[in-house]
Formats: C-alpha cells, sequence, structure tokens
C-alpha cells in the first residue's frame, strides 16, 4: 500500500494551515521540514510540543523527519554537523517517526567529485551507525551538486556503507535536472529505494510541473516500485511556484493540484493508495 505524504511547508508556514490543506486533501502525513519558516532542527521545544499536539488532535502522523543533515559542503568540519544530526534523532523519537531524510554533501565546484568519494562514504557511515543503534532508517536524497546526484554515486554509497539503516529517497525531479535518465536510476537503485519524492520536471523548459506532466518517469517508476512490492510513503515536494536551493514552495492551490495530479496517475494505473 501507498501512502500519502507532503513537505506541508509548501503550503504555508503555519502549521494549521498545513494540516487543514492537506485535511481536505485527503492527506494525513507530513514530511516535516518547518514551521513558521524555522528549519525543524531549529525549533524551540515549546513550538515542537505545540505542533505535536496538533498532529494528534487532527490525526496527523509524520513520514519522516525532513533535516537538511548532509546539506554543507563536504569540506566543512563535520562535528558541529553531528550535534544537529543528535537534534534528528532525538526529534524522530519525539515523533515517533523511525525516518530521517538526509543529504550526501554539496561539492566543491572545481573539484571532481571523486575526490571526496571516501570522506562521503566515512560520514554516511557514521550517521547510518548512529542512526542503527537507535531504531532508525535513513533516507537519503540524490540532487543536484552534492556527491549524490547520479544513481551510480547513490549506490555506490549504499553499497559501501552498507548498512540496513541507509535507504534511498528517490526524486525523480532531481535527477531529470542532472541529466539522469530516470528509467535507468530507477532499476539501479530499485533495491535500495525505501521512499518516493513526487515532484517532477521538464528538462526542455527547466520548469517544476505535477506528476505526469513532466520527464520525471513517475508512473512508469511507481508502477514497477509496487508491482515489485514496494510499500511505503510517496511524499509530495511540487515546488510549482518557488524551488530554491534548500526551500520550496507550492501554495495551497497549487499544491491542491498537485496531489490531485498524483492521485490520477495512482487511480489510472489502479494502485492503492492510502
Amino acid at each position: 500500500m501507498l501512502r500519502l505524504s507532503a513537505f506541508a511547508d509548501e503550503i504555508s508556514t503555519d502549521p494549521t494551515e498545513q494540516v487543514e490543506c492537506l485535511a481536505a486533501l485527503g492527506i494525513s502525513n507530513i514530511e516535516f521540514r518547518s514551521i513558521y519558516g524555522t528549519n525543524v532542527l531549529d525549533l524551540e521545544p515549546n513550538l515542537h510540543e505545540e505542533f505535536r499536539q496538533l498532529l494528534r488532535e487532527r490525526g496527523f502522523h509524520l513520514s519522516a523527519i525532513g533535516s537538511p543533515i548532509g546539506k554543507i559542503p563536504i569540506t566543512q568540519a563535520f562535528e558541529p554537523h553531528l550535534d544537529r544530526y543528535a537534534i534528528a534523532l532525538d526529534l524522530a523519537e519525539f515523533y515517533e517517526t523511525p525516518r530521517i531524510r538526509i543529504f550526501s554533501f554539496y561539492m566543491p565546484a572545481d573539484v571532481k567529485p571523486e575526490v571526496y568519494r571516501q570522506a562521503v562514504i566515512d560520514r554516511l557511515g557514521t550517521l547510518s551507525e548512529l542512526a542503527e543503534k537507535r531504531g532508525i532508517t535513513l533516507m537519503l536524497e540524490n540532487e543536484k551538486g552534492i556527491y549524490g546526484d547520479t544513481a551510480d554515486r547513490v549506490a555506490d554509497i549504499i553499497e559501501s556503507v552498507g548498512s540496513s539503516a541507509l535507504k534511498h529517497a528517490f526524486d525523480p525531479a532531481n535527477y531529470v535536472e542532472v541529466g539522469q535518465p530516470v528509467i535507468a536510476a530507477w532499476h539501479r537503485l530499485k533495491p535500495h529505494v525505501g521512499h518516493f519524492h513526487v515532484k517532477d520536471y521538464v528538462a526542455s523548459t527547466h520548469k517544476h510541473v505535477p506528476a505526469g506532466q513532466g520527464d520525471g518517469e513517475i508512473p512508469a517508476v511507481i508502477s514497477d516500485a509496487v508491482s515489485h512490492g514496494f510499500s511505503g510513503y510517496v511524499v509530495l515536494e511540487p515546488h510549482l511556484i518557488v524551488a530554491e536551493k534548500s526551500y520550496g514552495f507550492t501554495g495551497p492551490d497549487r499544491f491542491a493540484e498537485a496531489a490531485t495530479a498524483l492521485k490520477r496517475l495512482l487511480q489510472e494505473r489502479h494502485l492503492a493508495y492510502t
């Protein structure tokens, strides 16, 4: 069974508006990245208490902590980043979600990524070891500019780390954006995928579009995933209005458009979701 979720901060900065919009769309899960314009790792404890209470009152759960862990330059010191990672681990337990979204570090523009391969693997190994001890799974997202931007490098990280606590959050639009053929990426990474981020992208216009309207091969990929036993979260992250390095915005009206597009393609292929 597919479970729908969303980066609700693409709807609004206000958590009540986030929840109300998603409830109207029949979505009851959130990938928690921010509220009030503040990143999940930087919120004061009282705001976490209030947000958790809101989620409970409205029957919502988190698909993952949508953390920015691993979204720093590989040349930046790792120890301070581990302190932030400790916050993410604690929040995963606080919200009773055993998943954290992470990245694989930005590469210097003037150096081949292979130069930093071992450093990336070592860091991801450390993160995975700490997650495994806490019963948490890390969902490694592919993205432009980081080490894991192509399928081969994502696979190399996961296979080299070799931890049950490290899976892939497959983002088709991000593969399109770096010129990676999506179907080839899917077949390379299929055994490692534990999570989908749903946004689509048209390479010729450099624009994000609702699922199924771009070059992301989303219908084919999700259909094949389900046929091979995938049961997990498909997380809306449409980026229909703003698509920045660490932030995306879609707004409530266009978010409804994105949700409708995803549901339509799932229904057309008789893929069950909740």
